[in-house]
């Protein structure tokens, strides 16, 4: 049923959605910086390491702490919720 393809594709839209600000923290990015011992930590490390000590400006890492400490703007939560339910759909084809 088509019907089960948009469920899956609007509840993975959702999820995204709302997981996308809490991931961004769980993993280290946070207000007050980088969680010393996270896996933010160690994404800022490795990529200090391959840069030369310094970490470039619209990297990854500088993208994530800047999520981390303004939150997500409206623009990438809707890249969070397009991609989730590519992922939802996606889901329920692949079965």
């Amino acid at each position: 049923c088509s019907c089960l393809s948009v469920t899956t594709a609007v509840v993975g839209g959702v999820g995204a959605v709302v997981a996308a600000p809490y991931a961004v923290g769980v993993i280290g990015f946070t207000k007050a910086g980088i969680a010393a011992s996270s896996i933010a930590a160690k994404m800022m490390s490795v990529a200090a390491i391959s840069n030369g000590g310094g970490i470039a400006a619209g990297g990854l890492v500088a993208t994530l702490q800047s999520l981390g400490a303004a939150g997500v703007s409206g623009a990438a939560t809707a890249a969070a919720g397009g991609i989730g339910a590519a992922a939802g759909w996606l889901t329920n084809i692949i079965r």
